[in-house]
């Protein structure tokens, strides 16, 4: 086979449907960013994860005076509405043996990995820093706020096991995991990937009919060519490759717009431009080691999704 002849079939077929080339390369280009991505979507909402499942924290949070006396003001209602920290508190404010107790059947528990406690005072301090901008944070007072125990474990999967253990205990107001709002948040994450991948379905499709309609106006319009390439004993695979290279060609040629589209997204909107890394910086941003891991796959599929396309359609259309 001679490759001068191949490349110069290859040429010629892409000036011929330069309109049609276009637009698969068009299609191949967004539907393969898009499949980028996605896995690099997917990776970061798997990297987020990690990140804030270990920082995510169990808090207990311990009966103060206002508390005991809202409970015994609304017992009745509180029974009624299920509201188990306000039923526990109606025994009173937490007492210091209660703390002792309960800090100590915490370290010993052996999922846990350290037990932080919270002053009302600290409390105080950290919400007027998060809140003190606010109109409520102004009718807040120290003694308002509650104390409590900020469990860290070692797997955050078994926060269950701490809820079990400390809900409705005398002393105690509520259990709250962080993790439940973190899982919010990843459910998102997750809608908003499969969408994406949804839509890139759609745009691979739309490729894969772009690129079977190319070549099959490309066959149309070279029959007689092909017709005497046959007559002269030219094999079917020897009149095929033409068509697929062009369109290998121009779905390599897509791929390689998708990793531009990919490489400058990590620039300009995760490092530099936009500057996310540095505006947010409570999420752990992937690095350049992800995106190039993810180049390579990008580039085979735009380069077997368009050949396998060809090789199916000319079976069909190449009739000669």
């Amino acid at each position: 086979m001679r490759a001068q002849f191949v490349m110069s079939e290859i040429g010629v077929g892409l000036r011929r449907n330069l309109t049609m080339t276009f637009a698969v390369i068009i299609s191949v280009a967004l539907s393969l960013a898009l499949f980028g991505g996605s896995l690099l979507m997917r990776e970061q909402v798997t990297r987020m994860k990690g990140y804030w499942y270990d920082k995510a924290n169990v808090s207990i949070y311990l009966c103060n005076k206002s508390d005991a006396e809202q409970a015994t003001e609304a017992a009745n209602k509180a029974a009624g509405s299920g509201d188990l920290g306000v039923a526990t508190c109606r025994k009173g404010a937490v007492t210091d043996e209660q703390k002792k107790q309960i800090e100590t059947e915490l370290k010993q528990m052996s999922l846990v990995k350290s037990v932080a406690y919270e002053s009302a005072d600290e409390a105080y301090k950290h919400y007027q820093e998060q809140y003190g901008h606010t109109a409520l944070a102004s009718s807040i007072t120290p003694d308002q706020m509650q104390e409590s125990f900020r469990v860290k474990l070692k797997d955050p999967e078994k926060y269950k096991v701490v809820t079990s253990a400390f809900a409705g205990r005398d002393g105690i107001h509520t259990v709250d995991d962080q993790r439940q709002a973190i899982d919010d948040l990843f459910r998102i994450l997750n809608y908003l990937n499969i969408a994406a991948l949804a839509i890139m379905l759609i745009m691979l499709i739309v490729a894969l009919l772009l690129i079977v309609n190319t070549v099959r106006v490309s066959a149309f319009s070279r029959r007689r060519e092909t017709g005497i390439m046959r007559l002269v004993g030219a094999s079917s695979f020897y009149i095929q490759v033409p068509f697929i290279m062009e369109a290998a060609v121009a779905g390599l040629i897509g791929a390689l717009f998708a990793c531009v589209m990919l490489v400058s997204g990590q620039y300009f909107v995760i490092d530099h431009g936009v500057g996310l890394r540095d505006k947010i910086q409570l999420i752990d941003f992937m690095g350049w080691t992800s995106v190039v891991r993810k180049l390579p796959y990008v580039l085979f599929i735009g380069l077997l999704m368009p050949s396998v396309a060809a090789f199916l359609a000319l079976r069909k259309y190449l009739k000669v």
